[in-house]
């Protein structure tokens, strides 16, 4: 499935157009397999960047960056009950992940 302009999801990870990545963060952890993540799964099932023209950068628990030279595809690891995958032409992105409110506070939605 292609990005639609401004704005896409693959389950709970949002995908925004963005002009502007801001400076100083980290880049965002790798797979076991070496792919960077862009969403974390409770479950293991993680969102990750399959391709080596980007740059994931990651602020916090809720929101990463990337900086996409070549298209790459974001794939939902899970061989069932997946999200499809979501191709992303080269450009800047930024990454939110969903909330949801509990007694304790905000937490990322579980996938």
């Amino acid at each position: 499935m292609k990005f639609i302009h401004p704005y896409s999801a693959q389950g709970d990870v949002n995908i925004f157009d963005c002009n502007d990545i801001p400076a100083g963060l980290e880049k965002a952890p790798l797979h076991s397999d070496g792919r960077p993540i862009v969403g974390h799964s409770e479950t293991g099932h993680m969102h990750v960047v399959d391709g080596n023209s980007v740059t994931v950068y990651q602020q916090d628990d809720f929101v990463s960056y990337l900086d996409v030279k070549k298209e790459v595809d974001i794939i939902h690891l899970r061989s069932f009950d997946t999200h499809k995958t979501i191709t992303l032409p080269p450009g800047q992105y930024r990454i939110t992940r969903q909330r949801e409110y509990t007694p304790e506070g905000f937490r990322r939605a579980a996938d």
